[in-house]
């Protein structure tokens, strides 16, 4: 596939996403329309479109690119398992709390349950992390796209990516949330076509049936699921497994992002059947996902096609086999049908995450939610101008990411960026838990630093500490408990007003 036919695709691409912006918008752009879709969206659209949002272009590359090592192989589904437990804990205990407090953003709950200062900390942990999150998962879809097309054109990268986000804020600044409802199920059923056509044109070039591709998946070097031979290593099935529990209850429950469309909702009945039905097709599509990653690698072996270097380090990188076989090995329409895919899932997080960005920012520090600012049209021009800093910020941390090159350095600014949920779990696991008490809220801001620089630390000496152990995604969990426990040591009672 040429660069000119990838830049053609994606000029169509948005095209489309723009006519959307349009007509969702044009009779409606206030901020309540903005912020909650007017409290209308349908709950079947947004469990639908929830599918994007929760699989990043990240994942769209690097979950198949990681099942070829034998470390890892189909060790993601354990985590995936994790989260389907967490989604159902979120419907279940979240959800009805937000919609009995009529929350937009929901870290109102911190304000009337701890105090402003807890309040303003916990909607700046969702700011710092939501940006250096989402910038690195457009990052590193914007190298894949700068490789195969913008450098025949020798654009540079920073043009690369201001175009992006510029795409992302046109299409979004009008109808925030009540456009991204729409788009992101556009774009979702785009991810979805692709995860099983790409399976077909697979198969097809390998000249299988469906079930002989399955019973090769499943005799293959590639399909181990449970990990429970080693408990001190990250991979261990019951760390797979609550990690995934707790970092969903964190980074989605405790997030305004993937919150945000369930509060638009009519009711707590449609959000939780949104939730119920999202948990179903995310698991499922996640099987689809590592099923993929397994034939890529068959076709690889088959092909002696090898994993595509780091142009930097010279070192392989898996997460490049994917579109190295969609555009160099595969035919014309599977290349369009994995652009399409990646496309999708990379700009359907980064328009929804831009939207909640600019909805905490107005609503947790400007007070846009108040019934006598929501309608007031100076207060729609001020979120459009919260609207563009956060797309300049976004475009700032990934021309950094961009000037560090090195991989493990921005392995973990992402690994600290999810750290900082850990204070978040802490926050709230305290309000819920512990309603006889309340805090000294000034010190809390120090409790949620400290709680993740301890994490950090713990995680860096695991060796030294506890020998052969290895952390992973259960340290989140650590990361609430240290919080927990601060809180606590800043506790006082709570007077029968802040009971919630």
């Amino acid at each position: 596939m040429t660069p000119f036919a990838i830049l053609t695709l994606i000029v169509v691409y948005f095209g489309i996403l723009f006519l959307i912006s349009h007509f969702v918008s044009k009779k409606n752009n206030d901020n309540d329309a903005f912020f909650k879709a007017n409290k209308n969206s349908k709950w079947y659209l947004v469990a639908f479109g929830m599918i994007g949002t929760a699989l990043s272009g990240v994942t769209f590359i690097s979950v198949p690119g990681e099942v070829g090592n034998p470390d890892n192989q189909f060790k993601y589904f354990q985590f995936v398992l994790g989260n389907a437990i967490g989604f159902i804990i979120i419907a279940k205990v979240l959800l009805p709390l937000y919609y009995r407090m009529n929350l937009t953003s929901i870290y109102g709950y911190i304000e009337k349950r701890l105090g402003i200062v807890s309040y303003k900390t916990a909607a700046s942990i969702f700011l710092l992390s939501r940006t250096i999150g989402s910038s690195f998962r457009l990052y590193l879809v914007v190298i894949v796209l700068q490789r195969y097309v913008f450098d025949f054109y020798q654009i540079p990268f920073a043009v690369t990516v201001m175009c992006s986000l510029a795409l992302i804020f046109a299409y979004t600044y009008r109808g925030g949330l009540k456009t991204i409802i729409i788009t992101d199920t556009l774009q979702t059923f785009f991810l979805v076509s692709s995860v099983f056509l790409t399976i077909f044109f697979i198969c097809d070039s390998l000249h299988l049936s469906f079930f002989e591709a399955f019973e090769q998946v499943k005799n293959s070097n590639y399909s181990k699921v449970f990990f429970y031979e080693d408990y001190l290593k990250g991979t261990f099935v019951a760390k797979q497994i609550l990690g995934g529990i707790f970092v969903t209850i964190a980074m989605v429950g405790l997030d305004q992002d993937l919150m945000q469309k369930n509060l638009s909702c009519k009711n707590i009945g449609d959000a939780q059947k949104n939730m119920f039905t999202f948990t179903g097709i995310f698991v499922l599509i996640n099987i689809f996902f590592l099923s993929v990653g397994a034939l890529l690698y068959i076709y690889a072996n088959q092909n002696h096609i090898e994993v595509p270097n780091d142009l930097i380090t010279g070192k392989p990188r898996t997460d490049l086999l994917f579109p190295e076989i969609a555009f160099h090995h595969l035919s014309l329409i599977p290349s369009i049908v994995f652009l399409l895919g990646l496309t999708a899932a990379t700009f359907a997080t980064t328009d929804s995450a831009l939207t909640a960005l600019t909805t905490s920012f107005c609503v947790d520090f400007l007070g846009m939610d108040k019934t006598e600012n929501l309608h007031k049209p100076n207060m729609v021009r001020t979120r459009h101008l919260v609207h563009i800093g956060f797309s300049f910020l976004m475009f700032l941390v990934i021309v950094v990411f961009n000037t560090i090159n090195d991989a493990s350095v921005v392995s973990m600014i992402f690994k600290i960026a999810s750290y900082t949920y850990g204070p978040l779990l802490g926050l709230y696991s305290f309000g819920l838990f512990m309603k006889s008490k309340t805090v000294h809220d000034q010190w809390v801001p120090l409790i949620c630093l400290l709680s993740p620089a301890l994490c950090f630390l713990i995680s860096k000496n695991s060796v030294l500490l506890f020998g052969d152990y290895v952390f992973d995604n259960e340290l989140i969990i650590v990361n609430g408990l240290f919080t927990f426990i601060g809180l606590l040591l800043i506790s006082k009672p709570a007077v029968s007003e802040t009971r919630f």
